[in-house]
């Protein structure tokens, strides 16, 4: 595409999100982004990739809100941001990764309240992706080998983690259809359908 676009991806656990996702940045020719934000923003921030991922996409304690806006612009260096708990110098290391890689270039972006991170960016278009829980549940138990019981337990644990994250640091709620430009069901279109589905809305956008 000509112009520069930024797709950010929130996603149900099973839903085929990530996927959907890779999809897009191939049919779209440009950068996809989900555990490979990691090694950017740990590169970034002189932290090493073990610690993001061992901190990604899980709630931290409240004193972070209130100082992320204004750390945000000082670099690395400031003494606020050497003085802060480890998880809190995680998630503005990514805050931070994600608005210089949608200021240099064309890409799709999985999870990790990106959504929340460029609310002001003029290109962005926000994507939630769900789906029928049979649907999920089958996606979970072929991808990780998992029997039914554990697909059930995953898709639980990973849902409340991913919401207990957004619905701390961003001013939405996970999930719901007021916190993004589409929300859509994975399981009527199916992974590819659903991607060419969000590919034609999103050229439509901006030809």
């Amino acid at each position: 595409m000509d112009k520069k676009v930024v797709i950010t991806i929130g996603r149900e656990s099973g839903s085929g999100g990530k996927h959907i996702g890779e999809l897009i940045a191939q049919k779209l020719d440009i950068k996809f982004y989900d555990k490979e934000l990691l090694a950017v923003a740990a590169k970034n921030s002189g932290l090493c990739e073990e610690i993001f991922e061992f901190h990604d996409e899980k709630p931290t304690n409240s004193f972070l809100y209130s100082l992320v806006t204004d750390t945000y612009s000082m670099g690395y260096n400031n003494t606020s941001f050497l003085d802060m708990p480890l998880n809190q110098k995680v998630f503005l290391a990514q805050f931070d990764a994600i608005k210089k890689i949608a200021e240099e270039e064309s890409c799709v972006i999985v999870g990790r309240c990106a959504d929340y991170a460029l609310a002001d960016h003029p290109g962005v278009t926000t994507v939630f992706i769900h789906g029928e829980l049979e649907d999920k549940l089958n996606y979970l138990m072929e991808y990780y080998k998992l029997p039914l019981n554990k697909a059930k337990e995953f898709m639980v644990k990973t849902d409340k983690s991913r919401a207990s994250y957004y619905n701390y640091y961003a001013d939405k709620r996970w999930g719901s259809s007021k916190s993004y430009d589409i929300c859509i069901n994975s399981s009527m279109l199916g992974h590819e359908g659903t991607a060419d589905f969000l590919v034609e809305l999103i050229k439509r956008r901006f030809q």
